[in-house]
Formats: structure tokens, sequence, C-alpha cells
């Protein structure tokens, strides 16, 4: 299964399944940390869908695999 543009709402719903919780909220911004202590940050603008690069991007700072993301997402 190929990596599609998903809402950041999408993401940050799929990373929660992974134990990662919202922190924060800062302007268009949305951080979210993990009991490891490990940040990620996503950028939510209504309307607006998150490419393919800054997926990978943020399925990396998680310390996922695209196959593990790609599983949450079904």
């Amino acid at each position: 299964m190929k990596l599609k543009p998903l809402s950041a709402l999408k993401v940050i719903k799929i990373l929660e399944s992974f134990g990662f919780k919202v922190v924060r909220k800062k302007g268009s911004h949305v951080i979210l940390q993990n009991k490891g202590g490990r940040t990620i940050v996503i950028p939510v603008h209504s309307g607006e869908e998150l490419g393919r690069g800054i997926l990978l991007k943020i399925i990396k700072q998680a310390g996922l695999t695209k196959d593990e993301f790609l599983s949450a997402l079904k």
C-alpha cells in the first residue's frame, strides 16, 4: 500500500493509537508526546492534507516504520 496524503487529524488519531498524547497546541501546530519523551509537532491547517514528505518525517520522528503506520491506517 502506498503512502497517500492524509489530514492532520487522521495522523494524530493514528499516533494516539501508538501511545502518543496531545500535550499542547500552539497556533496551527499540535504537539504530541509519548511516555518515552519522544515529541512530534503536527501542522494542522484546515482544508489541507499532509503530503508524503512530511508524513515520512513524522513517521520517522515517531520511531515507526512505514509499514507499521500503514497497518494502523487500515
